[in-house]
């Protein structure tokens, strides 16, 4: 069984799941794992791991257009050293500072692979959900795509400084919030752009429509590509940026704006559902990252 039919599994067994994170009693709630063999590319600090890890739970958090107040990582290692200890939590520390929540501990244990599970809890009095896109809405991303592929390939062309930076994305927790006013639907941008619409579409039974020059792609990213391989290709499947990728009515896109600070940018309408998921009329696969491939 693949991630996708695993999920939907769950899906199937637990009325929560299916969002980026569970709404408990206007409390958003989740967790994460990430291992070393496949999410820590070598040359990842521990100090990026800390925040990487933590901001991954934030920004299932962001996603339901809660505010973040609390997180926790369990950590796995083969062995704990003080100084890379240290520089874990100091890196968990400071992603839930930048979004105005608290790194309240966790758990140790010992582990053949470095592995992180976190979790995170969030205020969500109006959650937005994946399945209110509605024909007409706009399509709209924060930020830009393809810096989590650009950390990757810094870090394997030895750059460890540039690729650091910027695997230590912002999780968009404040943003998340302040669109909860207007989006009809929302997901994070974890698995990538394409993978994304697929979820949102089939949650909301909606087809999407993007227009592939409308999409903001990191400055990044063209530095570290080989020539063979197109930027908006790689921004939009590769997946490990954590941006929001939400719906609304195309007259809330300048409200919308005016409170973020951050860029939101319009990148396609939602259809009918027998439009499916195009990309500049074609479709568009269900391509993105798959949790556990390497």
């Amino acid at each position: 069984m693949d991630e996708q039919a695993a999920l939907s599994l769950i899906g199937e067994l637990t009325d929560s799941a299916g969002d980026d994170a569970a709404i408990v009693e206007d409390t958003a709630l989740t967790i994460d794992m990430l291992h070393d063999s496949t999410d820590f590319p070598p040359g990842t600090t521990r100090y990026t791991a800390g925040w990487r890890s933590v901001g991954v739970s934030l920004s299932d958090v962001a996603a339901m257009g809660g505010e973040a107040t609390a997180t926790v990582a369990a950590l796995g290692a083969p062995d704990f050293g003080d100084e890379q200890l240290e520089e874990f939590v100091q890196g968990a520390k400071d992603v839930s500072t930048l979004v105005d929540a608290a790194y309240v501990g966790g758990d140790l244990d010992q582990h053949a692979e470095f592995t992180v599970a976190t979790a995170a809890i969030g205020r969500a009095p109006d959650p937005v959900y994946r399945d209110g896109a509605r024909p007409g809405d706009i399509v709209c991303v924060t930020g830009t795509l393809g810096r989590g592929a650009a950390g990757v390939r810094a870090l394997e062309a030895g750059a460890i400084r540039q690729g650091n930076d910027l695997f230590q994305f912002t999780p968009r927790v404040k943003a998340g919030s302040a669109l909860a006013e207007y989006a009809t639907a929302m997901i994070d941008s974890s698995d990538g752009l394409a993978r994304s619409l697929h979820q949102l579409g089939a949650a909301s039974d909606v087809g999407v429509s993007i227009d592939g020059s409308a999409v903001p792609i990191a400055a990044d990213l063209g530095r570290y590509l080989g020539r063979s391989t197109t930027e908006l290709d790689v921004a939009i499947t590769y997946g490990g940026d954590f941006e929001l990728v939400c719906t609304m009515p195309e007259h809330q896109l300048e409200a919308a704006r005016d409170i973020l600070a951050v860029p939101l940018t319009a990148v396609g309408t939602v259809e009918e559902s027998t439009a499916g998921i195009e990309l500049d009329g074609e479709p568009l696969a269900d391509e993105g990252y798959t949790h556990g491939d390497e």
